[in-house]
């Protein structure tokens, strides 16, 4: 029974096709629908989400700068 068995499962895994399919002559090929996920181009993968590169609003730098002298700004009393 065993051998009949794996002969069945070899026969079955041997029937698949090689080749690409191709439509019959008289019709076309299917079209493909707007929602179809297609695959993403090198170019795609490349460019980063807005998450990892975010644009700042506060600059360190510009709020490092020397700021005036201000004549109210005295030490604590003693």
């Amino acid at each position: 029974m065993k051998p009949l068995a794996l002969l069945a499962l070899l026969l079955l895994a041997a029937c698949g096709k090689q080749g690409e399919l191709t439509p019959v002559p008289p019709r076309p090929a299917p079209l493909q629908a707007a929602e179809t996920v297609r695959p993403k181009t090198p170019e795609d993968m490349l460019k980063l989400p807005t998450q990892s590169a975010p644009q700042r609003v506060d600059d360190p730098v510009r709020n490092a700068d020397q700021r005036p002298d201000d004549r109210f700004n005295l030490p604590p009393p003693q």
